[in-house]
């Protein structure tokens, strides 16, 4: 078990290397109205910013910035409706979406695989079980644990699933998260799956971005809204608490307590190998953690590592990961290199007798970890496609060897139930291939559930290209097109980009975008930029800060090379990009409008100045900088969107998307950076869903209608 998944890293997950299709919104809630409504002006008189005229954009859900959104959703349904193939490419894309062919995928717990499944007749989803007999055949039997739809009737309430946190080794308890609307604040409440019924006077929280889980059945560990100062800079826990059922929340004792400009602090309990361990942490920076063993009489033990590796144990063995150099013991270990050493020598301080289970290589990085009952999964990419090998412990020492995978396949493997078996799950999937999932038992794969191809491949070719970027540095990137390709510069091309936050863009199979995009003769690219995970650490780092600009140089590289290839020409060029990737698209057209002909900006950051006061954004400034600090703040301004925008240039026109109901991207940086496109003349669209959290969309209605704004958009704009 590792330590609790990184709230800040909620950042990433949503939108990073998702298609289009991951980050989109519904309809309007009201009816489409005519263009010529004019959207409402800049604040009047004493509501001016004498240095941003839009600050009451800021304001999420007041009523004078709602009715500035909603005219603008009128004028952008209106034209986008209306487009050709518009309602056809909703009704394909919504297929697709409610597929009862789909991958009911599960997690295992105990006897029983848990799956949330979501079609047209429940859009918010069927909690349920079955075993593994059942989910062998083609149309299994399901226990429905909860309807999220009927609940959300019930109670008057826009419920999605956020997951579900199950009490070891019965799992008969969970603490469910239901957001609101699709944000990242939550409600927990203890459910119990032998009666199917919420527990009576149970742990219950209010809304709130709360860490949960269990000790015990009489006991949690908890991170949440405790009152005044209980919160980070960031909007995270700042404060952990042991609280005891049938107690209030006010009675929960204190674990441990990070400062203000922490990014949130954790403690769990671990099961690992019939032992019991009981953790807690802090993470100063988005990439920086600090791990203490819980003692007795809640003394806190710090792990000694350095503060920016991260530390796991299994069995006897602690594994530590590390993102920089590491000399101990007479030895320098590299950045992104995995570490393994017994576990009662590294808690005594003996720093001697490591066994690295991956080192880096030029061309390498390390992908995912999985630890099994007697033996570790590595995955590892190469040129980023996916390795994967065996390490186990024998009385010789660790011994690896490799699992046979089809190459240009992007694959991952996961522990079927911890540490009871060396059985694992093995998930495969490429550009044109849709996924699989196999059981491998006894090292035996058994293909357990496919896919069904959703888009029309046929003819068509996945290629790997390298390009210099600025600075001389050399990184690849994906094509997808027909095999005949003719290169005369003619053909609809977008690109689809993120590069940050150490996320690695690997090839997958996007029915949207194969359905709505490919088939229609478009080419689609995927850069892998400075600033993801594609090659370790380093890769990551070489775009941190003052840095930054490296990332939005090998973007512009890559353009330039589809352009020389004669692929594409700049009208025929679209680039896509959310999140993190909003923001390298906003970059893309301020810095270079004359390479792009049409731009998707999703739940941006464009705000560079406000970024790190808005929400979630001080978790951030590890990535990108403090924009208080002069020295960076002068090269966060060179790029930062809002603040380079200018009249009388022509940019490529631009779509923007964002979610009221995002709690963590404001909703302001898209429409500051809309209205600011106004005031100067510039043609752009705006869409704001009122649900739909950072993910954009809160159900497949809210999905499809979205992707099919955007695909409609760019095939208008490039001539698809």
């Amino acid at each position: 078990m590792h330590a609790p998944r990184h709230p800040a890293l909620l950042f990433i997950v949503a939108l990073a290397g998702c298609s289009s299709t991951g980050v989109v919104t519904p309809p309007a809630e009201t009816g489409p109205l005519p263009p010529e409504v004019t959207p409402t002006p800049p604040a009047q008189g004493g509501d001016v910013d004498p240095v941003d005229p839009y600050l009451w954009l800021e304001d999420i859900d007041g009523e004078r910035t709602m009715a500035w959104v909603k005219a603008q959703n009128a004028r952008s349904t209106h034209e986008l409706e209306a487009l050709a193939g518009f309602e056809s490419t909703r009704i394909r894309i919504r297929g697709i979406l409610d597929s009862k062919e789909k991958i009911p995928w599960v997690s295992k717990r105990g006897k029983h695989l848990y799956n949330l499944w979501t079609d047209e007749t429940h859009p918010r989803g069927l909690w349920r079980r079955t075993t593994l007999a059942e989910y062998r055949k083609a149309a299994p039997r399901w226990e429905v644990l909860l309807d999220l739809d009927a609940l959300g009737k019930s109670e008057n309430e826009s419920w999605v699933w956020e997951g579900a946190e199950c009490l070891y080794p019965t799992y008969e308890r969970c603490l469910l998260s239901l957001s609101r609307g699709g944000a990242d604040a939550t409600v927990v409440r203890e459910f119990d799956v032998t009666t199917k019924t919420f527990v009576k006077d149970g742990f219950v929280l209010p809304e709130a971005k709360s860490t949960i889980g269990w000790r015990d059945i009489d006991s949690v560990y908890v991170g949440t809204d405790f009152g005044p100062g209980s919160f980070t800079d960031s909007g995270y826990a700042r404060v952990a608490k042991l609280w005891l059922r049938g107690t209030p929340l006010s009675a929960a004792t204190t674990v441990i307590e990070g400062k203000q400009s922490d990014i949130y602090v954790w403690a769990a309990r671990q099961h690992d190998h019939g032992k019991v361990r009981d953790l807690a942490g802090v993470a100063p920076t988005f990439f920086s953690n600090e791990t203490h063993l819980i003692a007795a009489g809640a003394v806190l033990q710090k792990i000694d590592k350095p503060g920016d590796a991260d530390v796991s144990f299994w069995d006897d063995q602690a594994l530590v990961t590390l993102r920089s150099d590491w000399t101990v013991a007479g030895t320098t270990w590299p950045a992104g290199a995995l570490l393994a050493i017994d576990l009662a020598d590294f808690l005594g301080g003996k720093r001697q007798g490591f066994t690295a289970l991956f080192t880096p290589r030029p061309n390498s990085s390390l992908a995912a970890v999985a630890t099994l009952k007697s033996s570790i999964l590595v995955n590892e990419l190469e040129d980023v496609h996916n390795v994967l090998f065996v390490w186990r412990l024998g009385k010789g020492g660790w011994q690896r060897r490799p699992v046979p995978m089809p190459a240009l396949a992007t694959f991952s493997a996961w522990a079927w139930d911890d540490d009871l078996s060396d059985d694992y799950w093995l998930s495969q999937q490429s550009f044109l291939a849709p996924a699989s999932l196999a059981l491998v038992a006894g090292g035996k794969e058994e293909v357990l559930k496919r896919a069904p191809a959703q888009f029309d491949a046929s003819g068509l070719d996945v290629s790997q290209h390298f390009v210099t970027s600025a600075d001389g540095t050399r990184l690849p990137y994906f094509q997808v097109a027909r095999k005949d390709l003719v290169a005369d510069g003619s053909h609809a091309t977008l690109i689809e980009g993120y590069g940050g936050f150490e996320v690695s863009l690997t090839p997958g199979y996007d029915a949207l975008t194969g359905a709505a995009w490919l088939e229609r003769g478009g080419v689609y690219v995927v850069p892998n930029l400075r600033g993801g995970g594609e090659y370790g650490p380093s890769w990551h780092q070489a775009a941190l800060k003052l840095n930054r600009q490296r990332a939005y140089d090998d973007f512009a590289a890559v353009a330039r090379d589809l352009i020389a290839r004669k692929v594409t020409r700049p009208d025929k060029l679209g680039i896509l990009g959310g999140s993190n990737g909003g923001l390298l698209v906003g970059v893309m057209m301020t810095q270079h409008p004359e390479l792009f002909g049409a731009v998707v900006c999703q739940a941006p950051l464009l705000d560079m100045k406000r970024y790190s006061q808005l929400l979630a954004g001080a978790s951030w400034m590890e990535e990108y900088g403090d924009p208080n600090v002069p020295a960076e703040w002068e090269a966060i301004g060179r790029y930062s969107p809002y603040h380079n925008v200018k009249a009388g240039v022509h940019y490529p026109r631009l779509l923007f998307t964002t979610s009221t109901r995002d709690d963590r991207v404001h909703p302001g940086h898209a429409r500051k950076m809309m209205a600011r496109m106004i005031e100067q003349g510039h043609d752009a669209l705006f869409y704001e869903n009122i649900e739909g959290g950072h993910g954009g969309a809160a159900d497949n209605a809210q999905r499809a209608y979205l992707s099919s704004l955007a695909f409609a958009f760019l095939a208008a704009q490039l001539g698809l």
